[in-house]
């Protein structure tokens, strides 16, 4: 995460202009942009500030989160909130202060406070989450990750939940980050990925800064020792076998962040790629007998077009350019640019940063979270990023650094290029803060998505999407044979002459996970010539026909369950 200013800059111009975030704003952003998000968290009756614990002794965990989810825990068609909170290494008191937020949906994006009775408690410091019904009950569980331990709650289906780690065997000790639930082995449930950042807790601090000042930074994660990631296997009882050796992940160390699953190279079996700071990039390619190979090299993911390793916060998977196979893309440090690689199939990956626009208004900013979403339903997937520095003495680190920064909103206007108009994408995106998670969700079931956002230290963000123009539909889907949410199938929606391909997928971004739903945007076209819903288990599913404006339901082997309009 910590460079020397412009150290790998060769022209003292470019140099001075990546120190002004304004310069770039006006040459890369216009007066308008293609949706419009305001901001509407108290408006919602979302009251959560995140609690850092920040203190003198720099302790690197401080600077890290949190994150947050969407997810439908009461199963009543609204999206519920969770937030993470952090706690303290250094103060006992402030530590107690910390503690999770669940927020009800109330519906038309309203949402109430139903932490207390929910029997969520904060047991560790906590840095993210990732939502799955890993025992096919029909009601989603959460995992919460930490700097130890980890925290399984089941969803007892009546508003409550149990604290049930220590019997379903996930407590791990370790520094943990990023989590993400899928059927790894398609045996009809589903396992856990957790990825590990590094060796640390309030014994292992060691001092980075300037001694003869006295003065501390937060430490470059090259200053502790890797960690491998983890994997429990699904007993299929709710209960779970830690399988990371096994599985052949303990042979690769790293400082994993952000995880995202899928099936990268259509073989049927989820692959898994992991976002790690300051060293290469994960590819874990799934070989359908319990053991993961990694490719990440190999596929062209694990560094950047120079050969080195980038500082992977967050990522995602999508398909921007609507060649049918999922894109990857990766938030980054400042002065390296975040990463997009552009899947080119049999198993490869090209680096297409630069030529797709995203290179230089990245440059100046700190990415975390992450989301690909067609934010204005003309067919092509944007980019939504979460930015804030690490170092909170950010202008002492480094002259013309900030701590708090904008987000960036990326408009995807052909396919293979996006303009960065976060200056026009409303008063939502006109918010500098030391943004951390983001996750992508319809909360009023208008048909657009929205977006949440958590942020270190500070208040979280709810923004609405104001979108006008296009057409839209919400799949849900309910696995049979699958495992209960259909994590992992792919839906195909083709109308207006052309498919579009998403998962269903269980955590990806940065600490968090995005709406469950599958959305597409369809542009002009009134409705999906076809739906078809390739499910884990191999099934099939097709629908056609299907008009836009709606959220449709379909049920793995009988088709159509539901249809509910969109709501005004």
């Amino acid at each position: 995460m910590i460079r020397r200013s412009c150290r790998a800059i060769s022209a003292a111009a470019v140099c001075w202009l990546l120190a002004s975030d304004a310069s770039i704003g006006q040459r890369q952003t216009g007066d308008s942009g293609p949706v419009r998000f305001t901001e509407v968290t108290r408006q919602a009756g979302i009251d959560f500030r995140h609690v850092n614990g920040a203190s003198a002794d720099k302790h690197l965990v401080e600077t890290m989160g949190s994150g947050g989810l969407f997810f439908d825990y009461d199963n009543d068609g609204w999206l519920d909130v969770f937030l993470v909170d952090g706690g303290s290494l250094a103060d006992p008191h402030v530590a107690r202060q910390a503690r999770h937020r669940l927020y009800r949906g109330r519906g038309n994006g309203a949402f109430e406070d139903a932490t207390a009775r929910s029997g969520i408690r904060r047991r560790a410091y906590g840095m993210g989450a990732c939502a799955g019904d890993v025992d096919n009950d029909g009601d989603v569980d959460v995992y919460v990750t930490a700097l130890g331990p980890d925290t399984l709650y089941r969803n007892e289906g009546d508003g409550t939940f149990t604290d049930v780690t220590a019997a379903a065997g996930v407590g791990s000790p370790l520094w943990s980050a990023s989590c993400a639930f899928a059927d790894l082995d398609r045996d009809g449930d589903l396992d856990l990925w957790v990825t590990r950042y590094v060796k640390a807790d309030a014994a292992i601090n060691p001092f980075c800064g300037v001694a003869r000042l006295r003065r501390r930074f937060y430490c470059h994660p090259l200053n502790y020792d890797p960690l491998p990631n983890a994997l429990y296997r699904n007993d299929g009882r709710g209960s779970f076998e830690d399988v990371s050796t096994e599985a052949g992940l303990d042979e690769h160390l790293g400082h994993g962040l952000g995880v995202v699953i899928g099936d990268y190279d259509e073989d049927g079996w989820p692959d898994v790629f992991v976002a790690n700071d300051s060293v290469p990039n994960f590819l874990f390619q799934n070989g359908g007998d319990g053991r993961f190979t990694e490719t990440g090299l190999r596929a062209g993911v694990a560094v950047a077009f120079d050969g080195k390793a980038r500082a992977g916060m967050g990522t995602d998977a999508g398909d921007y350019d609507g060649d049918g196979h999922f894109d990857l893309v990766v938030t980054n440090l400042d002065f390296e640019t975040h990463s997009l690689f552009r899947n080119l199939g049999e198993r490869l990956f090209t680096y297409t940063t630069v030529e797709s626009g995203i290179g230089f208004p990245t440059l100046p900013f700190v990415g975390f979270g992450v989301a690909f979403l067609d934010a204005d339903h003309d067919g092509r997937l944007d980019l939504a990023i979460a930015n804030g520095h690490i170092m909170d003495n950010a202008p002492l680190y480094r002259s013309g650094a900030v701590h708090a920064q904008r987000n960036l909103f990326f408009h995807n206007t052909s396919g293979r290029r996006f303009a960065e108009v976060g200056r026009g994408a409303g008063p939502g995106f006109a918010l500098e803060k030391v943004s951390r998670g983001l996750a992508a969700g319809d909360v009023d079931n208008d048909g657009d998505l929205d977006l949440l956002v958590t942020n270190n230290g500070q208040s979280a963000d709810l923004l609405r999407n104001d979108r006008t123009g296009g057409h839209a539909l919400l799949v849900r889907t309910i696995g049979t044979e699958s495992n209960r949410d259909g994590i992992g199938a792919v839906v195909r929606v083709t109308a207006g002459g052309r498919t579009q391909v998403r998962e269903v997928r269980a955590g990806s971004s940065y600490l968090g996970q995005h709406d469950p739903r599958v959305h597409v945007g369809l542009g002009r076209a009134t409705s999906a010539d076809r739906v078809e819903v390739q499910w884990p288990s191999g099934r099939l599913d097709v629908l056609r026909d299907v008009a836009a404006g709606q959220i449709v339901t379909i049920r793995e082997g009988s088709g159509l369950a539901g249809r509910t309009p969109f709501a005004r």
